[in-house]
């Protein structure tokens, strides 16, 4: 993680077109969003920018960064996973399983997604694909986006240095908590599948049984 030092010697002409970045991150293109977030508010703590406008165009470039995924995901995303070829049952599967949980879990997961580094570029992209009503998602991600960029920007803000420390630090572990919530979710996804199938094959089996029990000796 970058030093104080060497966030100071960032030049003040890069202005807030840090903030900005964020937006390329929340559309899914890979940018040090959150570090940008950082590094401006920082230069706002040292006088070179001013803090609210620097947690104003962030807000701002994570929501219509986001709302950019969203649209992309649900008109282009779920068209290629759900497209006829290879694994297509597979994948129709996963688009099947992923409507159910944004059915039942969007609203919480665009929130918290916001917060976590690994899948914040992803979110809205899912949210999309998985068909989330866009007037369920967009309050969320506003409110998300608007609580991270307040909360990181005033942190980095009177925090400086130290703040990167523990944001890296709890960035990590929140990290490895989505992982074990994720493989768990994953291994009971699968286990309720082959109860389902199990079952499936039990009923189906029920009538011949009965034919075979009912025919003349």
């Amino acid at each position: 993680m970058l030093t104080l030092a060497a966030i100071i010697s960032v030049s003040g002409s890069l202005g807030y077109v840090l903030p900005a970045l964020i937006g390329l991150e929340s559309m899914g293109v890979p940018s040090p969003g959150e570090t940008a977030l950082v590094l401006a508010a920082v230069l706002a703590s040292q006088g070179k920018l001013n803090i609210w406008l620097v947690i104003a165009i962030g807000a701002a470039s994570a929501i219509i960064g986001d709302n950019l995924g969203y649209l992309l995901g649900r008109r282009l995303g779920r068209e290629v996973l759900v497209a006829r070829g290879p694994f297509h049952a597979r994948r129709a599967r996963l688009v099947g399983l992923g409507d159910r949980y944004f059915a039942r879990h969007g609203a919480k997961t665009v929130f918290i997604g916001r917060w976590i580094a690994l899948i914040r570029f992803a979110t809205a992209w899912l949210a999309g694909i998985n068909e989330m009503p866009f007037r369920v998602f967009f309050p969320w991600n506003a409110l998300g986006g608007i609580s991270w960029a307040l909360a990181y920007g005033l942190a980095a803000y009177f925090g400086g240095n130290a703040f990167v420390s523990v944001a890296s630090n709890v960035g990590l572990v929140a990290a490895g908590a989505l992982v074990v919530a994720l493989v768990v979710g994953f291994g009971y996804v699968k286990f309720r599948e082959r109860r389902i199938e199990r079952g499936l094959d039990t009923e189906a089996d029920e009538p011949t049984i009965q034919a075979v029990s009912e025919e003349p000796a």
